[in-house]
């Protein structure tokens, strides 16, 4: 593919439209609330019945999303080494797309008391979400050159907070007006939305799959050629450890996504448990928290371009840790609104400059970007994996999740100390 056509960059941007949806409305805002909502007045409390394990509800779903990026985890050095190998990048990430998106259809088919499918769809939409990332991503090196990637990624997750807001708006006007649009309650207005994710993920994905080409080989699939995902995961760890820069980047994104991600992905349930924020103010706060995103994300990649990725992610790293402090002392509201605000500054700059930092630090002469974005996301999500799986149990020990926020610390600290040890690409002068 011609690097920097307007045309291709634009229908790689589409995807993040497309797939954010999933990220916001799933993940992020609805499908936590009503999972707790469901699951509480299923099982007459907190604690909930899994395949004959009682255990509280919010402490499940921390659990149900680490085991669902444990599996992508073991899953990605296979894929993307057969997608290296066969050429075939667009095809595993069609195949995840429409896994993610099918099993939010299965979500609208859960009311709580068949907790075994609701959980089990949405670890299944979170591996088609997140095995779909690795092989989106893997296309960002090959359609722009290293001075404009740090803007087509920011752009890419500027269109996902728009495309996500959009739907949002939508199933917030569907919720509070259900009857309006024909539903006989809240609940069921949610679950339709789960059914318009399902819709708009696949059905945009669509404009990403048309542009962005394979470069199919010849080479035919053997057991060989399976585990060589795994062989070249090995052999881009042996490559980067020559790359000290990229070696140290790599830790310290690990260390600081344990906190990123794992604050991402249960700050709603803390504000409806910890809180009590209702589910149409929580909606609106993460709509406040996209819009800020948005504009976090270009400021960012702004001071990226005139200061150093580094200064940008250490600026960003430090409001996180203040953002976990406060997540331990709120007690209102309007605390938590304000807390969303600063959240949404850094959520979209940490993603869009970690994924172009990271683009920029792979070597030249590496011809095999999916394996080498394939150690980038299992880095991710292995840190997901330890990060929700750490809040979930010092929860259950604790009895609370501000505990499990304030802790979450530990990890932005580590991973700031391992970044400005970091020697990162300096801006270009101009």
């Amino acid at each position: 593919m011609e690097k920097n056509n307007r045309r291709v960059i634009n229908a790689w941007c589409s995807y993040d439209w497309a797939n954010s949806v999933y990220n916001l409305t799933i993940t992020t805002t609805l499908f936590p609330v009503y999972y707790s909502e469901v699951t509480r007045a299923a099982f007459g409390s907190e604690v909930v019945n899994f395949l004959g394990w009682p255990v509280k509800n919010t402490v499940l779903y921390s659990f149900a999303i680490s085991f669902s990026f444990l599996i992508i985890v073991l899953l990605s050095p296979l894929l993307s080494g057969i997608a290296d190998y066969s050429g075939r990048k667009k095809v595993f990430m069609q195949t995840f797309t429409y896994l993610g998106a099918t099993a939010c259809l299965g979500l609208f088919f859960f009311h709580g008391d068949n907790i075994v499918q609701g959980i089990g769809c949405s670890v299944l939409a979170s591996v088609g979400y997140a095995g779909a990332l690795v092989f989106y991503n893997s296309f960002l090196p090959e359609i722009t050159t290293p001075d404009q990637v740090d803007r087509v990624s920011a752009r890419g997750f500027s269109w996902g907070y728009m495309g996500s807001v959009v739907l949002l708006v939508v199933s917030l006007a569907m919720i509070m007006n259900y009857d309006t649009f024909g539903f006989d309650g809240k609940l069921t207005a949610t679950r339709f939305s789960f059914l318009l994710v399902a819709i708009w993920w696949a059905g945009f994905a669509q404009f990403a799959f048309y542009f962005l080409k394979d470069r199919p080989t010849s080479h035919a699939l053997n057991v060989q050629v399976i585990t060589k995902g795994f062989h070249e995961l090995r052999d881009v760890i042996a490559e980067i450890r020559s790359h000290r820069a990229t070696a140290r980047f790599l830790l310290a994104f690990f260390f600081y996504s344990m906190g990123v991600q794992t604050v991402i992905l249960l700050a709603p349930l803390f504000g409806e448990s910890i809180i009590g924020l209702p589910g149409e103010k929580l909606i609106i706060t993460v709509l406040l928290l996209q819009v800020v995103a948005i504009a976090g994300s270009q400021l960012f990649a702004f001071v990226a371009a005139r200061k150093g990725n580094k200064l940008a992610l250490a600026i960003m790293l430090v409001i996180w840790m203040l953002i976990c402090i406060s997540a331990f002392y709120l007690t209102s509201e309007l605390q938590f609104f304000v807390m969303a605000g600063f959240l949404g500054l850094v959520l979209g700059g940490t993603q869009a400059i970690s994924r172009s930092t990271y683009s920029k630090l792979i070597p030249a002469e590496a011809k095999d970007t999916a394996s080498y974005f394939s150690l980038y996301d299992v880095s991710e999500k292995l840190a997901i994996v330890l990060g929700t799986l750490s809040y979930g149990l010092i929860e259950q020990v604790t009895g609370s999740m501000r505990n499990s926020s304030l802790a979450m610390i530990v990890f932005f600290a580590m991973g700031l100390a391992a970044l400005l040890t970091t020697a990162l690409p300096r801006p270009e002068k101009k």
